[in-house]
């Protein structure tokens, strides 16, 4: 049985070597995959373009206004004097935050009375919008802060009294709040995906456009031996992908790396479990190569959206949260999430590794069943 999985493997490795565009497809693919979400896909919106509409011009007023400009994440681009202009102005998309103080903006901190200042943001991108909110409230809850501090010093004399809750927020894992650190483990999960999944599904295809499907499978060889002898050379190759991406985010990216090795190397070898019997059960149900491709492409993309990693699970309707329990690359992104940047080992990822487990035995076994089936028929 070994000899025959041996023979069908080397088969392979021969085959993946002679295909000059198969190479490369297995080394710039994941290259560029890294390059692009560590670069293009960019939550950390800077510079905004901010117009100010000061009404009152007071000492109050105008150190909000210093604090906006001194931040990184703020342009102060337009002093206007009117409602038109500032309308104009978020109209026009050329600014994407205005500021508008009130008249009464500092007579009202000043009588210790809650003073109003407007925030004018434009949502056609709501996800942008939410970010320049977020930016612009901790400016003010750092502003505000310091009000309430000069009010509690003022009842009680020049003694001073500090307020009796302070807010010191502590951000772990990611402390600067910088996307790519987010994004980029992920990558790796796809990468694993792609390789282990679709190289699978159109290896085997590719046996059936060439027409020796058909004559291996009358030879003594077994369906599963068959099946091992052509996933095992993609596993090996997904693992050195797995290597090559990870060293690349480690060293251009600075990626943090704080777990451990053999426990990504646990994860991985589980969720290629599950990607190769749905490249295995893909490639049952295609009968060239091309519709193995459609299927791969069909497949990918709602598991990416289902996996958590552009999108909050908890944030979605809650039959797609059901769903994703079946989707393998939920799990994966668990775990090498939590290697990277948490330093977990196999007492906290076992779960995940379990369901990843189930999943693969599930769709390995129904591969292996039409595949028996069809080889059945054809002897």
């Amino acid at each position: 049985m070994l000899r025959r999985i041996w023979f069908m493997m080397r088969k392979e490795f021969i085959q993946v070597w002679r295909d000059r565009r198969l190479r490369i497809f297995l080394i710039l693919p994941p290259l560029f995959q890294i390059i692009v979400y560590g670069y293009a896909t960019n939550f950390d919106i800077k510079h905004i373009p901010t117009a100010i509409f000061d009404e009152d011009h007071s000492p109050e007023s105008q150190d909000l206004i210093n604090r906006f400009g001194a931040s990184e994440y703020f342009t102060l681009r337009d002093y206007i004097t009117s409602e038109t202009q500032l309308r104009s102005l978020i109209d026009h998309g050329e600014v994407t935050l205005a500021l508008h103080f009130p008249p009464d903006f500092a007579a009202q901190i000043k009588a210790g009375r809650t003073a109003r200042l407007q925030l004018i943001i434009d949502a056609t991108d709501s996800n942008a919008a939410l970010i320049v909110a977020k930016y612009a409230s901790a400016i003010l809850q750092d502003y505000g802060q310091q009000i309430l501090r000069l009010r509690y010093r003022h009842a009680v004399g020049r003694g001073g009294l500090e307020p009796p809750v302070v807010v010191e927020p502590r951000v772990w894992f990611n402390p600067n709040l910088i996307s790519r650190i987010a994004f980029v483990p992920g990558v790796v999960a796809i990468v694993v995906m792609l390789v282990g999944m679709m190289l699978t599904a159109l290896a085997v295809v590719r046996e059936k456009e060439m027409g020796t499907l058909e004559q291996i499978m009358v030879t003594p060889i077994k369906p599963f031996e068959f099946l091992l002898g052509k996933t095992v050379p993609f596993i090996l190759i997904a693992l050195g992908d797995v290597v090559l991406v990870t060293l690349f985010s480690i060293f251009w990216f600075d990626l943090p790396f704080r777990g451990s090795p053999l426990v990504l190397l646990i994860g991985t070898l589980t969720f290629l479990f599950s990607a190769v019997g749905l490249g295995l059960l893909i490639s049952t149900v295609s009968s060239t190569q091309q519709q193995a491709l459609m299927g791969g492409t069909f497949l990918i993309t709602p598991a990416i959206m289902l996996s958590g990693l552009i999108f909050p699970i908890a944030n979605m309707p809650e039959i797609f949260q059901y769903i994703t329990y079946v989707n393998p690359l939920r799990y994966f992104m668990i775990v090498v999430q939590g290697i990277f940047l948490k330093a977990l080992g196999l007492a906290d990822l076992w779960p995940e590794m379990a369901s990843m487990s189930a999943l693969g035995l599930a769709m390995l076994g129904l591969s292996i069943f039409r595949f028996r089936r069809r080889s059945t028929y054809l002897r």
